[in-house]
């Protein structure tokens, strides 16, 4: 009985105020103000729309009581929710809403789209949500993401041949099990495997060309930390270039994921054919290079021109991968004649969540075949 009078509470409480008269549920108490809450987002009934009111207070308000009510994971959907439904961009400006929020990446992603209007006072507030998810991020994928690189330049550095103090002595003796002599209950080790001996000097390159249009918000945050974490490897030199119909290079700010986020301007038109004539120019070495398109591939430059380039930069031996999404948002609207052109030429193209990145790129880094490849 019990079990359905819970049923019956949330039923309720998810029909608002006109599922009083279906279920019986009258509610009180904290579910009165849990009803509350949600009333002022999804309204009651059909064709219904909530409302804040158009203050500030009452909307710092609700935000705290959705914090108390309901877990972070669910607070994020119904402040996403209330800017899209509510249209409260303009209300997160200010300070004390900022400090009310639940951050996530999708608000970052508001918050950069809003940096250039930001008032000053609400300029440090936004930063500090900013920072806040970064080192969430960072928390999450960092240590995860040096490992794989760091693992997979080492397995490149490998060698057959490699000198006595290189041997890897671990991986010998199992490649070597079956010359084992059990008379002499040794193992001969005719092919030596070696660690390679750690080199000072760049290794591998990787360019992160990410393309900041407003549908990629949420790949823009993630290829901003991704690039701040590689940076950090001496191996590796990194390079991340974002762009619109303009590009910028943000390279001299990775030593600051947050920094990187900033120098970003979401929104506006997308030319990849300009941001990867610019990427050509800091190839050094094709066949040491990745090259990591992120971007729906919507071209409103010359797209005929695009694809020749991205030919030519194949054919030079520059790994080229096109995400169309680094995110957890799922398969994303994408252009699906760039993307098979794009596959026709040898460079794959597919959705990649943030976790599974750090293998694609050292797969990557190692020369290994690929999703779509």
């Amino acid at each position: 009985m019990s079990g359905d009078v819970e049923r019956l509470r949330r039923w309720r409480l998810v029909l608002g105020a006109e599922g009083t008269e279906g279920t019986g549920v009258e509610v009180q108490g904290r579910d009165r103000r849990v009803d509350e809450a949600l009333e002022a987002l999804y309204g009651g009934g059909e064709g219904r729309r909530g409302g804040l009111g158009a203050s500030a207070p009452n909307v710092a308000r609700w935000l705290g009581d959705i914090r108390e009510y309901f877990p972070a994971s669910v607070v994020r959907v119904m402040q996403r929710d209330a800017i899209e439904r509510l249209d409260l961009t303009r209300l997160l400006l200010e300070p004390e809403l900022l400090d009310a929020v639940e951050p996530d990446v999708r608000l970052v992603g508001t918050l950069l789209s809003l940096a250039k209007v930001l008032p000053e006072r609400a300029r440090e507030s936004a930063r500090a949500v900013v920072r806040k998810v970064v080192a969430e991020l960072e928390r999450r994928l960092a240590d995860r993401t040096r490992a794989a690189v760091r693992g997979a330049l080492d397995k490149a550095a490998r060698t057959s041949r490699p000198r006595p103090s290189d041997i890897d002595w671990d991986r010998t003796i199992r490649a070597n099990l079956r010359h084992y002599l059990p008379d002499r209950r040794t193992v001969v080790p005719e092919r030596l495997v070696g660690h390679g001996r750690r080199r000072r000097a760049v290794q591998r390159e990787v360019i992160l060309c990410v393309d900041q249009s407003g549908s990629m918000a949420s790949s823009v945050v993630y290829a901003g930390l991704f690039g701040a974490v590689l940076a950090s490897v001496p191996a590796l030199r990194t390079s991340v270039v974002v762009f619109d119909t303009a590009v910028v290079d943000l390279t001299e700010r990775l030593h600051d994921p947050v920094e990187v986020l900033f120098g970003t301007t979401l929104g506006g038109g997308t030319d990849i054919n300009r941001a990867l004539a610019y990427c050509e120019g800091l190839v050094t070495r094709p066949e040491r290079t990745v090259l990591v398109l992120v971007s729906d591939l919507f071209e409103g430059g010359d797209r005929r021109e695009m694809l020749a380039r991205a030919a030519a930069l194949v054919r030079s031996g520059v790994q080229m991968i096109a995400l169309l999404a680094l995110s957890d948002d799922g398969a994303p609207a994408h252009d699906h004649d760039t993307a098979e052109a794009f596959a026709a030429l040898g460079v794959p193209a597919f959705a990649c969540t943030p976790d599974a990145f750090p293998d694609l790129l050292a797969a990557a880094l190692q020369q290994q075949p690929l999703p779509g490849a």
